[in-house]
């Protein structure tokens, strides 16, 4: 398969700081021959440390990732713009440059508060989500 057969995805969130930088990882790890991965917020933040963690815990590096906004991908193509969140979907419901555009809301596992171990389970829960997600979805 050549470089540029391959299909673009930018997943979108609000801070690019969990949801959407665990989508990038896990489709890049299964299906990275299929597919270019972006992520990027609306109003990005800060790289979460459980999500880095959550991820380690199943082979998959995302600690060198960084949280992009929405800008720096204007003017790109892509062909599928996929919203994990409601309130990216409701900010940005159109990005030029989109072919496609898929939405599928996650509960957002940073705003969880209470004890580490329990936070770790909110993470992991929502990363298995993401991964069967992206299994039905782009694993055709």
């Amino acid at each position: 398969m050549k470089m540029n057969s391959k299909k673009r995805v930018l997943f979108v969130c609000t801070h690019n700081s969990a949801r959407s930088q665990m989508a990038e990882g896990l489709l890049r790890h299964l299906y990275g021959d299929r597919y270019e991965v972006y992520s990027a917020g609306i109003q990005p933040g800060k790289l979460n440390s459980y999500a880095v963690a959550v991820m380690k815990e199943i082979g998959i590096d995302i600690s060198s990732h960084r949280a992009k906004s929405v800008r720096e991908f204007l003017g790109q193509r892509f062909d599928y713009v996929v919203t994990v969140c409601d309130k990216a979907k409701e900010q940005c419901p159109f990005f030029p440059g989109g072919v496609k555009y898929l939405h599928k809301g996650f509960e957002d596992p940073a705003s969880y508060e209470g004890p580490h171990e329990l936070k770790l389970e909110v993470f992991r829960r929502v990363r298995d989500e993401i991964k069967k997600w992206i299994e039905e979805t782009f694993g055709i």
